[in-house]
C-alpha cells in the first residue's frame, strides 16, 4: 500500500520519504483511469468467460443442479408422507394403548425429528456431498462404519421401505374392485412391480422428469390429508369428538410400559422417516448452503402439523377399536364419512404413495452412486448416463432389489426392523457431529446449531433404543444381525486390494458400460471462485508503485 506522500509546491508529490520519484497529479488521474479501464474490460472478458461456461455446462457430464427450494421441499415431504401416514396410526395406537398417548407420540415424534434435521443441515453444509449419513460417517469415523451403514441400507432398509410403499399403493388402487374382500396376492405384487417398473424408467430418463413428478403428486398428497382434516374437523364441530375428550382419550386397557411407548415412537418413525432425504441429493441442490436448511425449516413443522391433525381426524369418526381393526385406515374414514364419494379416498393414497416411491427411488440411487464412488460399492454404480445424466445403473440396483423384497412374501412384518436400523444410523450421524466438533473445532460451519440439540436427540436415542431391545430383544437383534453382515463383507470386497482379475470380471463393469451407455461424471469446479485478474492486477500496480 502506498505511504503518506510528500506534495511539493509545483503539484507533484513523492511517492515515499525514502523514493526519489516523484509523480505529477495529472500522472496519477491517467493512471487510475487507464486502470479503470483494465478492470472493466476484465470483467466484460469474465462475463464472456461465464456465459461460455454457461453454455458447455449442458454438455459436461455431471450430475445437474436442478433442485430448487420448492423442489427440495417437496423432496422432504414426499419421502416423509408416503404410506406410514396410512399404516402406522395402527400401530401407534396399539402399543400407546390409548388415544391422548398416541396423538402425544406423533406430537413429540415430529419434535425429535425437527432436532435430527437441525443436526443434519449443519452436517450438509459443512460436508456438501450427496450420500446423506453415509457420507457423514465415512468422513468422520471411516470407511467400515459408513460401510456398514450403507450395507444395512441397500440390503434391506431401503428395498424394504419401497416394497411396503409399492404393496400400500396396489392394495388401495385395487380396493374400490375388492371391496368385500383382501385383493389378490399376485394382483398386488404385480401392480407394485409395474409402478416400480415405470418410475425407475422415468427416473432413468431425466431429473426433471422425476423432480416434476415429486413436486405434482406432494402437492396431490397434501391435498388429499388436508381432505381428511377439513372432514374431521367438521366432524368436530358437529360435537363428533368422544375419543378426544381428557376422561376419554387417556382411559388405558392396561398400564403402558415404557418399552411399549418406545415401540409406538418406533412406529411413529416410520412415518416420520425421510426427512433426511434431501441431504442424500446435496450436490444436485441449487444454492444447498441456502435451500438445504431452508427446505429443511419449511418441511419438518408443516408435516408434523399434518400427522397430528389428520389423526385427530381419524378419531373423530373412529372409536379406537374401529381403527385397529381397520387394515386400510384411510378407506374406513373415507367409508363412513364421504358415502358416494368415498372412493375419492384410495385414489388419494395411491397417488400420495405414488409419489413416495418416485422420492425414495431418486434418494436411494444416489446413496449407492456414492458408495461406488467412495469405492465401497462396484464402480459401475458411480457412472451416469452420457446423455441423460443419471445414474442408471444405481437406479437398476434399487428397482431389483426391490423386486426382490416384494416376491419375498410378507413385508409389513420389516417395518420395525427398518425402523431400528434407521434409528440407530440417525444416532451414530448425529453422535459424529459432536465428535466432528471436538475434534475440528475450527472447521467451517455456515450452520451451527447449538450443542442442546443434538445432545437431546442423543438422550432421546439412547432411551429409544435402549428399551427397544429391552421390549423386543429378537427384532432389534436381527436388524443388528443384518448390519454386522456387513463387516466381512467389508473386508474382502474393499480393504482386499489384490483381487485375482476373474473378481474384476464378475463385476461386469464394462459390459454394464455399454449397456447401460454410462461414464464416470467429470467434475463440477465451476462454483470455485478463484481472484479475479482485476484483482491481480491491482496487486501489481501497487506493488509497482511501491518499487518506485
Amino acid at each position: 500500500m502506498r505511504q503518506a506522500s510528500s506534495v511539493s509546491s509545483g503539484g507533484y508529490y513523492k511517492d515515499s520519504p525514502e523514493s526519489g520519484a516523484w509523480f505529477s497529479l495529472q500522472d496519477l488521474d491517467r493512471t487510475e483511469a487507464y486502470w479503470k479501464r483494465v478492470c472493466k474490460a476484465d470483467e466484460m472478458q469474465d462475463k464472456e468467460k461465464k456465459k461460455d461456461e454457461n453454455s458447455s455446462k449442458s454438455d459436461r457430464v455431471t450430475l445437474k443442479k436442478e433442485i430448487g427450494l420448492l423442489s427440495a421441499c417437496a423432496i422432504i415431504i414426499g419421502n416423509i408422507i408416503g404410506s406410514g401416514i396410512f399404516i402406522s396410526p395402527k400401530g401407534v395406537l396399539e402399543h400407546a394403548g390409548s388415544v391422548g398417548l398416541s396423538l402425544i407420540v406423533w406430537v413429540c415424534g415430529g419434535g425429535i425429528c425437527a432436532l435430527g434435521s437441525l443436526c443434519y443441515a449443519e452436517l450438509g453444509v459443512t460436508i456438501p456431498k450427496s450420500g446423506g449419513d453415509y457420507s457423514y460417517v465415512t468422513e468422520i469415523f471411516g470407511g467400515l462404519v459408513g460401510f456398514l451403514l450403507l450395507w444395512s441400507a441397500v440390503l434391506i432398509m431401503y428395498p424394504t421401505t419401497l416394497a411396503v410403499i409399492a404393496l400400500t399403493f396396489s392394495n388401495y388402487v385395487l380396493q374400490p374392485a375388492f371391496q368385500n374382500c383382501l385383493p389378490p396376492f399376485i394382483a398386488t405384487r404385480l401392480l407394485a412391480t409395474i409402478c416400480i417398473l415405470f418410475l425407475t424408467w422415468v427416473n432413468c430418463s431425466s431429473v426433471r422428469w422425476a423432480t416434476r413428478i415429486q413436486d405434482v403428486f406432494t402437492v396431490g398428497k397434501l391435498l388429499a390429508l388436508v381432505l381428511i382434516i377439513v372432514v374431521g374437523l367438521i366432524q368436530i364441530s358437529r360435537g363428533h369428538y368422544d375419543a378426544l375428550r381428557p376422561s376419554v382419550a387417556f382411559e388405558f386397557s392396561e398400564d403402558p410400559s415404557v418399552g411399549q411407548i418406545a415401540l409406538a415412537f418406533l412406529q411413529a418413525s416410520f412415518a416420520y422417516s425421510g426427512w433426511n432425504f434431501l441431504n442424500y441429493v446435496t450436490e444436485e441442490v441449487v444454492e444447498p448452503r441456502k435451500n438445504l436448511p431452508r427446505a429443511i425449516y419449511v418441511s419438518i413443522p408443516l408435516v408434523t402439523l399434518v400427522y397430528t391433525m389428520t389423526n385427530i381426524a381419524y378419531f373423530s369418526s373412529m372409536t379406537p377399536e374401529e381403527l385397529l381393526a381397520s387394515n386400510a385406515v384411510a378407506v374406513t374414514f373415507g367409508e363412513k364419512l364421504l358415502g358416494m364419494f368415498s372412493w375419492v379416498m384410495p385414489i388419494s393414497v395411491a397417488l400420495s404413495t405414488f409419489g413416495g416411491i418416485n422420492g425414495y427411488l431418486f434418494t436411494s440411487s444416489r446413496l449407492c452412486f456414492s458408495g461406488a464412488r467412495e469405492g465401497h460399492l462396484p464402480y459401475l454404480l458411480a457412472m451416469i448416463h452420457l446423455k441423460n445424466c443419471t445414474p442408471i445403473p444405481a437406479l437398476l440396483l434399487c428397482c431389483i432389489a426391490t423386486i426382490v423384497i416384494l416376491c419375498i412374501g410378507e413385508t409389513h412384518n420389516l417395518i420395525n426392523y427398518v425402523s431400528f436400523i434407521n434409528y440407530l444410523s440417525y444416532g451414530v450421524t448425529i453422535a459424529g457431529l459432536l465428535y466432528l466438533r471436538k475434534k475440528r473445532p475450527n472447521l467451517a460451519r455456515p450452520i451451527k446449531v447449538n450443542m442442546l440439540v443434538p445432545i437431546t436427540y442423543m438422550i432421546f436415542w439412547a432411551v429409544l433404543l435402549g428399551f427397544s431391545l429391552y421390549s423386543e430383544p429378537v427384532v432389534c437383534g436381527l436388524g443388528m444381525v443384518i448390519m454386522l453382515t456387513g463387516v466381512p463383507v467389508y473386508f474382502v470386497g474393499v480393504q482386499w486390494k489384490e483381487k485375482p482379475k476373474w473378481v474384476y470380471r464378475l463385476l461386469v463393469t464394462y459390459m454394464g458400460q455399454k449397456l447401460c451407455y454410462v461414464v464416470f461424471p467429470q467434475e463440477d469446479t465451476s462454483e470455485t471462485e478463484p481472484l479475479t485478474k482485476c484483482y491481480q492486477l491491482r496487486e501489481c500496480h501497487c506493488e509497482l508503485f511501491q518499487g518506485a
